[in-house]
C-alpha cells in the first residue's frame, strides 16, 4: 500500500530561521515525535548526498533508518531512505507566508512492506498524525525561541 501524507503549519519566524533549524539533524530530536537519536553520518555540513541515521518508535516497534538527502534548496530538503523498514521519501517544505512567518509542510511518501503491510489500513492516518504532531512541536520549539 503506499502512503503519500502532507501536513502544514506556519511558523511565526523567519524562513531562513526555520530552514536552518529544519537542516541540522541534531535538532531531530527536539520536534519529532518518538526519535530516539539522529545522528549524521557524512562529514561537513549536510549537503545533497548527506545521510542521517535516525533511530525512533513507531507504532509501538523500534525503527532503525537512514535517509539520504536528495535536494537541497532554499525553500525544500527531500529525502529518501537508504535503510529503513518502510521505504520512504519525506520532503520538508519551508516558503515564506506574511510578517515575517513561514509556511511550513512535510510530506511522507512511501510504500508499506513486512510488518507495516498487516497495519497498511491504519498506516496513512498514524503517518498524518504523527507528522501533524511533529509541526506543532516544531512551532512550539521555535517560536519559544528569542526572535534573532
Amino acid at each position: 500500500m503506499a502512503v503519500d501524507v502532507t501536513a502544514t503549519a506556519s511558523i511565526d519566524r523567519p524562513r531562513d530561521q526555520v530552514a536552518a533549524y529544519l537542516r541540522d539533524p541534531a535538532n531531530d530530536i527536539t520536534w519529532i515525535g518518538g526519535l530516539h537519536s539522529a545522528r549524521l553520518l557524512t562529514l561537513g555540513q549536510v549537503t545533497v548526498g548527506s545521510q542521517v541515521e535516525r533511530v525512533a518508535s513507531f507504532l509501538g516497534r523500534r525503527v532503525q533508518y537512514v535517509n539520504e538527502i536528495t535536494e537541497l534548496t532554499a525553500d525544500r530538503l527531500a529525502m529518501r531512505s537508504v535503510r529503513s523498514p518502510f521505504p520512504m521519501r519525506v520532503t520538508y517544505g519551508h516558503r515564506d507566508a506574511e510578517d515575517s512567518t513561514t509556511e511550513v509542510s512535510v510530506r511522507v511518501q512511501g510504500d508499506a512492506a513486512r510488518f507495516y503491510a498487516l497495519v497498511a489500513p491504519l498506516l496513512g492516518l498514524a503517518v498524518r498524525r504523527s507528522i501533524t504532531r511533529d509541526l506543532r512541536n516544531l512551532k512550539r520549539v521555535l517560536e519559544q525561541r528569542p526572535a534573532s
